[in-house]
């Protein structure tokens, strides 16, 4: 559970503009209902389940060690020789349900879970014996480093959304105008000099001019 490390924007790359970081977002099905995106592609199905999946199916308190790399830093650099767990904290991390899934009962959405873990491991098992390929596996992956860039990268633009659906994405987008429509229609209110704008939640209205004695 140690934090993994950072990620650094290069000179040529501007920081949250990289492909491939980006969360699972909440989305709506075609049906209405909130569904979780799935952020998992093509992994293999382990012998042991990993301790995240056994904390979220089975309730096994998932526990490790918090290094605080700060104080670890501050220390070498006062020439301080420490142990590796002298400025680590043994946490417990506990795992919620999702927020579309906050109304079932617990037994109810690791129930989920477990449906999403198995869909997972039917689509994997399906694309390998279509194509012949095999997982890289866990020893590979371990085996790269952490800060390892491919040669080649895209150039085009992370979409401002990232959603399951093409009409998850066209909601998206349509909430987006709704809340620029509604923030500008604020601003300009507010430029006019009415002081009881009303903005929309999660904006930050603009700051209102100095006001000299």
């Amino acid at each position: 559970m140690a934090p993994a490390p950072p990620y650094h924007a290069t000179a040529n790359e501007p920081a949250g503009g990289a492909r491939g970081f980006s969360l699972p977002l909440q989305v709506l099905s075609t049906a209405g209902q909130a569904q979780p995106a799935n952020p998992f592609s093509s992994i293999d199905k382990p012998a042991t389940p990993p301790h995240k999946l056994k904390a979220l199916i089975q309730a096994e308190d998932l526990t490790g060690y918090w290094f605080d790399r700060t104080r670890e830093y501050a220390a070498r650099n006062r020439g301080e020789a420490f142990d590796r767990l002298q400025y680590a904290t043994l946490e417990t991390l506990y795992l919620s349900p999702l927020p579309c899934w906050k109304h079932l009962p617990e037994d109810a959405w690791r129930g989920r879970a477990r449906h999403l873990i198995q869909e997972i491991e039917d689509e994997t098992a399906a694309h390998l014996a279509r194509t012949g390929s095999q997982p890289l596996g866990a020893a590979a992956i371990l085996s790269r480093h952490p800060h390892h860039r491919p040669a080649k990268q895209k150039r085009s633009p992370a979409p401002l959304f990232h959603a399951f659906s093409a009409a998850a994405r066209r909601e998206l987008w349509e909430a987006y105008r709704l809340f620029v429509a509604a923030f500008r229609q604020a601003a300009d209110k507010l430029r006019a000099g009415d002081r009881n704008a009303v903005f929309p939640l999660g904006s930050f209205p603009p700051a209102l001019p100095f006001v000299g004695g």
